[in-house]
C-alpha cells in the first residue's frame, strides 16, 4: 500500500505560555499543503521488519525516525506482523512543514488499512498524539485551529481554498529549542483566528510570533519574506519555527525567477 504524506503551514502562531511540564501552549491554524512524501508499506514475507528511505537525506538513527516509532507503537498495540517500509522524502526537514509528523500519521493510516484494523479517526489521532503534537492533525488532513500543546479544537473559519502558495526553504535550519528559548510568551489577540475576508489585510491581523527572533537572527529569511511580497503575495509568513517561508497569492507566482528550484515549491491550496 502507498500513501502520500503532505506538508502543512502555520497560518498564525502565538506562544501563549510555558507549561509546568516544560512544553509551551500555543495557538495556531494548521493548513494542509499538497507538497508530499511517498510512503509504501507491504507485509514482510520474510517476517523481518525493514525501513528504507530515498530522496532527501534522512539523518540520524532510524530508530529515532517517527515512521519507525509509529510502526513500533502500532505493532505493540495490535500485535502486527512484520512489514517492509520505504519512505521517499520530498518535504524538507527542519523547515516547520511537518513532514516527519505527516509521515508518522500516514504510517498509522496505512497500517490500519493494510491489516484491516477498522480504527476510526479519533482512535488513530489518539495514537498519533503519542508521537508528536502535530501528528494528529495529519490523520484527517483538514485545516484546524489548534491550542494548548497543539490539540485539535475546531475546523478553522479561515478560507485559503483556491489560493496559490509558494514555499521557500533556505539552507539554514532553525532549532525548535533555540527558537522557543528566544521568544517571550504573550496572550494571543482575541479573535485573531477569524481574520477578515480580504487576504491583503491578513498581514495586519495575523502573525507568527517566532518571526520576532528568527527574522532578526537570520536576515536571509527576512529577505525571502520580502521577496515573496515583491512577487505579489497577499500574505507571507514563517511556518512553524522555520526555516521555511511561504507566500499566499491570488495567481501563480513566478518563483523560479527568484529562487533556486531545489529550494522552493509552489502549488494551489
Amino acid at each position: 500500500m502507498i500513501s502520500y504524506p503532505n506538508a502543512k503551514i502555520n497560518f498564525g502562531l502565538y506562544i501563549t505560555g510555558k507549561r509546568t511540564d516544560g512544553y509551551h501552549n500555543i495557538e495556531s491554524v494548521l493548513w494542509p499543503v499538497p507538497w508530499k512524501d511517498i510512503l509504501e508499506i507491504i507485509p514482510a514475507t520474510d517476517q523481518r521488519f525493514s525501513f528504507e528511505h530515498s530522496g532527501l537525506q534522512v539523518k540520524g538513527d532510524i530508530n529515532d525516525n517517527l515512521v519507525v516509532k509509529a510502526w513500533e507503537l502500532m505493532k505493540e498495540k495490535y500485535k502486527l506482523q512484520a512489514v517492509h517500509i520505504h519512505l521517499h522524502k520530498n518535504i524538507p526537514m527542519g523547515a516547520g512543514l511537518g513532514g516527519g509528523s505527516s509521515d508518522a500519521a500516514h504510517t498509522i493510516i496505512l497500517l490500519n488499512n493494510l491489516f484491516g484494523l477498522k480504527l476510526n479517526v479519533r482512535t488513530m489521532q489518539r495514537h498519533a498524539s503519542r508521537l508528536g503534537s502535530d501528528c494528529p492533525f495529519f490523520i484527517d488532513g483538514r485545516a484546524h485551529f489548534v491550542a494548548g500543546t497543539g490539540s485539535l479544537l475546531a475546523q478553522t473559519q479561515v478560507d485559503l481554498n483556491g489560493m496559490h502558495i509558494g514555499i521557500v526553504k533556505p539552507k539554514v535550519n532553525i532549532s525548535t529549542a533555540e527558537a522557543y528559548a528566544n521568544i517571550l510568551s504573550v496572550p494571543a489577540p482575541a479573535g485573531w483566528e477569524k481574520p477578515g475576508h480580504d487576504p491583503a489585510d491578513w498581514k495586519k491581523q495575523v502573525r507568527n510570533q517566532f518571526e520576532d527572533y528568527v527574522l532578526e537572527a537570520h536576515p536571509e529569511i527576512s529577505q525571502i519574506k520580502e521577496k515573496l511580497y515583491h512577487l505579489g503575495a497577499d500574505y507571507a509568513s514563517l511556518t512553524g519555527s522555520g526555516s521555511a517561508v511561504y507566500g499566499l497569492f491570488q495567481e501563480a507566482p513566478d518563483m523560479m525567477s527568484w529562487f533556486p528550484a531545489e529550494h522552493c515549491w509552489q502549488g494551489q491550496l
